[in-house]
């Protein structure tokens, strides 16, 4: 039986401990203080909720992050100077160049392995297969309504209550896009990481008052064609923020370890 230490115990940790596959048990979460009662009361037990990594000596098969960007720097360099295994769903932290160079520095010298997660979007394979030869250009274009926006960075750039049609409200770089909305482009920052770099990979965000879906869509030219990819997926109902699909990649890899199946 292989062991999972998530960190975050919010939305997408809940969907990732409620579809947990076989052959994979969550031994530890790492949360906040005022969650820890809930979580020895929810596992009997079985479950051991800490806030710090200091005085952990067990080895997890995975660590999943499910948390935000704050906990994958407080934590990320840790983990991977122990040589585990480490999956992030929020990339888009990666679009820190000095940090992502301290965390793949970090996993080649401990021979640890740092997993950046699809998330919310399809087709990275087909992306990083066209990335053998070259890719002239790849826009992302992220669709989401006024709700899944609403309480984040989207709201110094436009009036979320005064939007009465698809309007665009941010164009640039996949690097912008994630240190400017670290709760929302965490899909950006993956098509970059698989495709031709925070820097060249375009990034338009658009908020739409008649859309109850995350949609995202990647356009791609290169030397071996072109191709486009559109996934309209639902939110999650506890976080509008965060779609179904995250989630389940989350899932996924745990099945994976379970099956011991990562690359």
């Amino acid at each position: 039986m292989k062991t999972l230490m998530l960190i975050g115990y919010g939305a997408m940790a809940q969907e990732v401990i409620a579809r947990l596959p076989s052959g994979i048990t969550l031994r530890w979460v790492v949360a906040r203080p005022h969650h820890h009662n809930a979580i020895q009361e929810r596992f009997n037990g079985a479950v051991l909720p800490i806030d710090s990594l200091d005085d952990f000596n067990e080895h997890p098969d995975l660590v999943l992050e499910c948390a935000g960007h704050q906990a994958v720097q407080q934590y990320a360099p840790t983990i991977l100077q122990r040589g585990w295994t480490l999956a992030i769903i929020s990339t888009g932290v990666l679009a820190d160049a000095t940090f992502e160079n301290t965390l793949t520095t970090l996993a080649k010298r401990h021979q640890s392995q740092l997993i950046p997660l699809s998330g919310a979007v399809a087709g990275l394979d087909g992306l990083r297969a066209a990335k053998e030869a070259n890719i002239t250009h790849v826009i992302y274009q992220s669709r989401k309504s006024p709700t899944s926006w609403r309480n984040g960075a989207a709201e110094r750039y436009i009036d979320l209550s005064s939007v009465s049609e698809a309007t665009a409200f941010f164009s640039g770089s996949a690097r912008e896009a994630a240190l400017n909305f670290p709760a929302n482009a965490n899909v950006a920052a993956t098509v970059a990481l698989y495709g031709i770099g925070m820097d060249a990979t375009q990034v338009q965000l658009i908020v739409d008052p008649d859309t109850t879906k995350n949609s995202h869509q990647i356009d791609v030219r290169g030397d071996f064609g072109h191709f486009s990819i559109e996934l309209n997926g639902n939110p999650l109902p506890s976080n509008p923020k965060t779609s179904m699909l995250a989630a389940l990649s989350a899932v996924e890899i745990c099945r994976r370890i379970a099956e011991q199946q990562v690359s």
